[in-house]
């Protein structure tokens, strides 16, 4: 069986003053503070996840 890709993405910004959709996609992806990091599986929707909020998250590693 082939290993799933895998993408751990870290919060840098604060989700304080971001609209509830930004803050509730945080939560999505198993953040809620700057600094927490979490391995996720690299799918259309959490890239998209990512994409939404861009500019609160860092792309630490990406896993083949």
């Amino acid at each position: 069986m082939a290993k799933k890709a895998q993408v751990t993405v870290r919060q840098t910004g604060s989700a304080i003053r971001r609209p509830k959709s930004q803050r509730d996609t945080l939560v999505g992806l198993g953040l809620g503070r700057p600094g927490k990091s979490r391995t996720l599986e690299d799918t259309p929707a959490v890239r998209g996840m990512i994409a939404k909020v861009a500019h609160m998250v860092e792309i630490v590693e990406e896993q083949a």
